[in-house]
Parts: C-alpha cells; structure tokens; sequence
C-alpha cells in the first residue's frame, strides 16, 4: 500500500464518527471513498464508482443491535449498540469502496486493503484521538491555568478544556476540507443527504427531486460529535478530578456514558426539531458546512443507487420501509 492510500485511508476512519449517522429505525447513511453507503432498519448497501465509471455494490442483510441483544434497547444503552455498529459497518464499507477505487481496471490483479492494514488505521486512530482530543486539550489547558489560577476552578478549567477541543475539531474539518479527496468525500455525503431527506419527504427518489434539498441533516455525525463535545463540558464540570492523572482517566471512562447521552439529545432533536434541546445541536448544522458540500448529478445517482439498493434487500425481508 502506498502512503498516499495509507494516509487517505487514515482520514477517512478520522471522520467515520463524523460522517455516518447510525438509527436502528430510520435511513442513514454514510460517505466513502468515491460511494457513499445507505442503511435501512436490516439491511445495508454501499455504491461505489470505479475508476472506469462503473457503479459497483455490496449489501448484505443487518439485525439490529436491540433484536440480537434485547439490552440494547434501552437508552443510553441503545446508543452505544447503534453506534457500534454503524462503525463497524462504516469500516466494512470504507474498505469495499478503498478496493473499489484502487481497482483502475488496468491490471488483471488490483491491489486490495488487506483486513490487517484496516485493524493498523483503527487503532491509529483510536490513539490519534485520544491524543489529540483528550490530552493535548488537558495539557493545553492546565499550562494556561498556571499561567492564570483564575482558571483552576472547576467550571473555568472544563470550559477552557471543552473550548480548546472544539477549537481543535472545527479546524481539523477546515483543514481536512481543503483536501481534494477529502472534499470529494464532503460532496458525497452532502449527496447522502440529500437523498436520505428526498426520501423521508415522500417524493420520488431520483436525481432531481434530491438535488433540491439542503446538504445538512440533524442525524449526522458531525452533529453528533458537536453535542458530545458540548455534553462532556457539562460533564467534566459536575464531577471533579482532583489531578491531572485523574482528569484523564476521566476523559477517557466517562465516554460510553457521554456518548449515551449524546445519542439521546440527538435522537430527541431530530424528533422535535422545534423543541429547545434541538437548539443544542445547532452548532452541528452550521459544522456541516464544512463536512457536507453540493455534490453533483453524477453523485447524487451513485448515492441512489445506495439506497435502492438497501431498500430492495428491506423489501425481501418484509421491511416496512418502501422507496417512495
């Protein structure tokens, strides 16, 4: 593997969290490299376009979280089981597209990601974010505390800490954004988008119709990673961690409880996109200016083609779900 393909690979599972949008009874979905990949209740599909044009696809039959572990179906316990698999899922289909786009059709024998160098960006990017959004944040911020005692209070010194990590996250999108592979990918999943809002608006799901809607949705990733920053401030404030140590194992413990929580407001948000929680997730809408951008006609059909393709397998096991 090439380190241009190794780097690109990295950046895409960076943003998995960020570009998937995981609900055990709705359609989501989630941008790959070159395909995005569209997911009803039990089923999951990824489209991709090959080098050559050719639109290629693999799906597969899903049970949800709740139905093989019954525990899973109560909250803040539900949102870790969705959420976990959407990643897997995510990781399954960043892989088929990665195959998909290095297979140029030139050689009779194109190179592949093996499931060893998947398993090696995993847990590269499990460190780089623990790094980069848990310690450096800390760090950074007891650094300023000393320079500033004012800060060593137990609300300034999370608000400072919650600031600097969103600092962090919004201008590594930006920076990301700048990318020309990158922005391709930013055009898919404004292209998922918009064709997940074409069909839950009841119209037919064609090029056309999706291109009108808007690139943000209130179920997606980047929202979703917004509300986690913002919960874990309110968090962090509550419980106090005496030490340095202390607040780093906090940061890191406390996450599957954070993540419930998020997933909760969010869920809530999307239902009553009136109510004052959803305004809550505000910020995330105005990120996915960043992480969303108008894609063309050409990505919009392969983002179709997806959910086709996930609702055909539904409709086999007698979902209720139907293209409209």
């Amino acid at each position: 593997m090439s380190l241009r393909t190794f780097l690109r690979l990295f950046a895409h599972v960076q943003m998995l969290p960020i570009l998937e949008s995981g609900e055990e009874t709705l359609v989501g979905g989630q941008a790959v490299m070159e395909g995005v990949m569209m997911r009803a209740p039990h089923s999951y599909c990824v489209s991709v376009r090959k080098p050559s044009g050719e639109i290629v696809s693999e799906d597969m039959p899903v049970a949800r979280m709740s139905e093989k572990y019954p525990w899973l179906k109560y909250p803040m316990l539900r949102g870790l089981g969705t959420l976990g698999q959407a990643m897997s899922l995510g990781m399954r289909a960043l892989k088929f597209s990665a195959n998909a786009a290095l297979d140029d059709g030139k050689t009779e024998k194109p190179a592949e990601v093996s499931s060893w160098m998947m398993s090696v960006q995993v847990i590269f990017s499990i460190v780089f974010f623990l790094v980069v959004y848990k310690l450096i944040p800390l760090k950074l911020t007891e650094y300023l505390s000393n320079w500033k005692p004012a800060l060593k209070g137990q609300i300034a010194f999370n608000a400072v800490d919650g600031l600097i990590r969103l600092i962090i996250f919004v201008g590594f999108l930006y920076i990301l954004s700048r990318a020309k592979d990158i922005r391709r990918v930013f055009e898919f999943h404004g292209a998922e988008h918009k064709v997940v809002f074409n069909f839950e608006s009841g119209k037919p799901v064609n090029v056309e119709n999706a291109q009108q809607f808007v690139t943000w949705h209130p179920r997606c990733g980047t929202s979703f990673m917004f509300v986690i920053m913002l919960i874990s401030m309110v968090v962090y404030m509550i419980i106090p961690a005496p030490t340095f140590t202390a607040k780093l194992l906090e940061r890191i413990i406390l996450l599957p409880v954070i993540t419930g929580l998020s997933y909760e407001l969010i869920r809530f948000a999307a239902k009553r996109r009136g109510s004052f929680l959803a305004l809550l997730t505000a910020p995330g809408l105005w990120t996915q200016r960043i992480t969303t951008k108008s894609p063309s006609d050409a990505q919009t059909e392969v983002a179709i083609h997806a959910l086709n393709g996930a609702m055909t397998l539904e409709a086999k096991q007698g979902g209720e779900l139907v293209i409209a």
